[in-house]
């Protein structure tokens, strides 16, 4: 089944969001759930609290393992905070970036055995406004240096200007680790003669595709393309036909992934990722094109995996994490989502038939880049501007 958020499309679904003249939302499938209005009630019983401020548009965040935080901005920086929120030192080392547009130093993440082995990985762009790439770089961190940097692999194909470039990182049980790759821009960008996004569709393409390697950044076994050579699949592809992914997350309950992804205008979608999975974009989508014209007018279609809710109009969606934890009780089990567009981080309980509860949302009054729970169990917000802040929710009193 489908599960649609649907209404008045408004808005830009991108990371320069801005509001666009209304028009008519694409119709759900039929039999889909109902209508959810864009304005959702408030999520009740947190409080807010500024942990961290004066990061320059920060990315990522995640936690060393004495509490301290690694947070990348989007410039090319990797600070380093102190348990009390204040940055006490940059990070030596990190790879060079192109920060142009949505790229720059993107997402950040401790490999599982951190306290034994000191690696981190990032994902950042590589090239110039011409021809640029998602890449995958992993250092040791020694103090306050990265050491050994390598770049374990970058996309073979290179895009221009400085639009999708994905690109969040999950970890798996299996230590195994999960990269997002957007599709490399809207129609304006081409690539071999046709649009670039069309590639989303390509199996031996990286773009629009999320990717499994092992920790050195090789081809996972058990990937669609090693388990069955014969579909075609590149042998890193793990799913296929995503616009630009930026909130990725495990639960560690039940094991499932889960993505936000980019539509264009309109379209925004959770959804549930498993292996060879083929997620429609563009040619099943809720979207339309920035100028209001369609893309498609299929929402559904036999062999594509329906996302499990849409936003139209969009929040555009950025940062994702499933809460599981006793601090915040009210909470556990919730996927929490960020919304650059909207300012906040809606609220997703799924239930057990595995259709969306009505959704909730956290006003946070700025864009929301990331979201990540803290080791204190309480969950961390990064907000998306030039004196970026770090807020903290907690139980409210």
């Amino acid at each position: 089944m489908r599960f649609a958020t649907a209404g008045l499309l408004v808005g830009f679904g991108v990371i320069f969001a801005g509001c666009a003249q209304a028009q008519p939302a694409a119709e759900p499938v039929a039999g889909g759930p109902p209508i959810i209005a864009y304005e959702v009630a408030a999520e009740p019983g947190l409080a807010q609290s500024v942990w961290a401020s004066g990061l320059a548009f920060p990315w990522s965040i995640d936690w060393l393992p004495d509490g301290r935080a690694l947070v990348s901005e989007k410039g090319g920086a990797l600070k380093i905070l102190d348990r009390a929120g204040k940055t006490v030192a940059t990070v030596s080392g990190v790879p060079a970036v192109v920060a142009i547009g949505q790229g720059g130093l993107l997402d950040v993440k401790l490999h599982p055995q951190f306290a034994k082995n000191g690696l981190v990985y990032l994902t950042h762009a590589v090239g110039d406004p011409k021809a640029n790439r998602t890449a995958l770089s992993r250092g040791r961190l020694v103090g306050t240096e990265l050491r050994g940097v390598t770049e374990l692999f970058q996309n073979p194909q290179a895009k221009t200007g400085g639009a999708h470039f994905g690109s969040r990182l999950a970890w798996l049980p299996d230590g195994t680790l999960l990269m997002t790759v957007g599709d490399g821009g809207n129609p304006n960008i081409q690539l071999n003669g046709e649009n670039i996004r069309n590639n989303a569709q390509n199996p031996k393409a990286w773009f629009g595709k999320v990717l499994r390697v092992n920790a050195d950044g090789t081809p996972a076994n058990g990937n669609p393309g090693i388990a069955d050579p014969a579909r075609g699949w590149d042998p890193r592809v793990w799913s296929m036909g995503h616009r630009n992914i930026q909130g990725l997350a495990l639960d560690p309950k039940t094991n499932s992934v889960w993505a936000t992804e980019h539509g264009a205008r309109g379209g925004d979608e959770l959804n549930r990722i498993e292996s060879g999975g083929n997620h429609g974009w563009p040619l099943v989508t809720y979207s339309v094109e920035y100028s209001g014209k369609p893309i498609t007018d299929e929402r559904s279609r036999p062999g594509f995996r329906d996302p499990v809710s849409v936003w139209v109009p969009s929040i555009a969606p950025s940062g994702l994490t499933v809460y599981r934890g006793k601090a915040l009780p009210s909470l556990d089990g919730a996927l929490l989502a960020g919304g650059l567009m909207s300012s906040d981080v809606r609220v997703i309980r799924i239930r057990a038939d595995g259709a969306p509860q009505p959704e909730r949302r956290i006003e946070i009054g700025a864009r929301v880049r990331d979201i990540s729970v803290g080791p204190d169990g309480q969950v961390y917000v990064l907000t998306d501007e030039e004196a970026g802040r770090i807020i903290r929710l907690s139980r409210a009193k």
